[in-house]
């Protein structure tokens, strides 16, 4: 992610500097980026992809009614779970979002674990070539007849980088990659690299929180099991009858694809909760493997606040006099 530059505002209008809040999922995201946006005069504005879907709150860990009362909170239950949502839709929607933040003059936090929706909305999108649909049908066949995982492996032999950041049961992300490699004999990460995401409005500031992996994951174990309390079995349920299918985009997400599969016999209760601390604590690491990737990432303890605060303070002090030392 290159460097954002220094970007004056227009006459009229606040500078365009964002905060981001990242990190992996049960980092503690949410109350830090509460208190900051409290203490800010700030908004947060959502970068999660599983927290657009209506309907879907216990296993996205969505902010409460009463944490949302506390700052207003934006790009939470945009689309019901079988309307098709994208980094392309999450642009589309965050930055006038940001920009009414910003009009208001109010501090935009952007506050996720979806490294691809923070990217696209600082940098922009990646203009991917055109693919001869008979190639994309190929590929497909290919998805029906060998599976996810076996396209994943090829993915990994052309494309390791794109591997890496790939759920391995990410089908639709996989074939496109796979897809840009067959019609330009390129990795799409490499040409990823070379669009170096130029398309940047805001000059931003790139917070982490950062966990000692032994933390992160006894409190991702606990977050499961606090999700099961809370009503998650019930809320699959809900789901289910209200005729969305477990094969839905959004029904394979950590935890409901589980439930899911527990509810219809596939998986026994036991397992189900197994494999979903198993899959949620990779994808933590890989969302880690991201943010570390990011440049100008400063990385903070979720348990100093007042560190992070400070960081806070000091950007906007920098945006508002419009000096060096905004950029992330």
């Amino acid at each position: 992610m290159p460097t954002s530059a220094m970007i004056s505002p227009a006459p009229g209008r606040a500078t365009p500097g964002v905060i981001v809040l990242c990190g992996p999922t049960a980092a503690g995201k949410t109350a830090v980026g509460i208190r900051l946006a409290r203490e800010l005069g700030g908004e947060i504005v959502s970068a999660d992809a599983l927290q657009v879907y209506r309907r879907m709150d216990i296993g996205t860990a969505k902010p409460t009614a009463a944490e949302r009362a506390l700052v207003p909170h934006h790009l939470i239950d945009v689309v019901e779970p079988d309307q098709p949502f994208d980094a392309a839709r999450y642009v589309a929607l965050a930055r006038p979002a940001v920009e009414d933040i910003l009009r208001r003059g109010k501090v935009p936090l952007v506050v996720g674990g979806t490294g691809l929706y923070i990217r696209a909305l600082l940098h922009g999108l990646f203009p991917a070539p055109a693919v001869d649909p008979t190639v994309r049908v190929r590929l497909a066949a290919e998805l029906a007849a060998r599976g996810v995982e076996a396209m994943h492996a090829r993915l990994a032999q052309c494309d390791p980088e794109a591997a890496r950041r790939l759920h391995p049961r990410d089908s639709a992300r996989i074939l496109r990659a796979l897809e840009v490699f067959a019609a330009t004999g390129r990795p799409i990460s490499a040409l990823q690299r070379a669009h170096r995401f130029a398309d940047s409005p805001y000059v931003s500031r790139i917070l982490g929180l950062r966990l000692e992996r032994s933390v992160l994951y006894a409190r991702i174990d606990r977050r499961v099991e606090e999700m099961l309390a809370a009503g998650l079995e019930e809320e699959v349920r809900g789901l289910l009858a209200a005729g969305f299918s477990p094969a839905l985009k959004a029904m394979q997400a950590l935890g409901y694809r589980h439930i899911a599969a527990w509810l219809e016999g596939s998986l026994s209760r036991e397992e189900a909760v197994r494999t979903m601390k198993r899959d949620t604590r990779r994808y933590a690491k890989r969302q880690m493997t991201w943010f570390r990737a990011t440049p100008g990432i400063r990385w903070f303890s979720p348990e100093d606040p007042p560190a992070i605060l400070a960081a806070c303070r000091d950007f906007l002090a920098c945006v508002r006099a419009n000096r060096p030392g905004a950029e992330a």
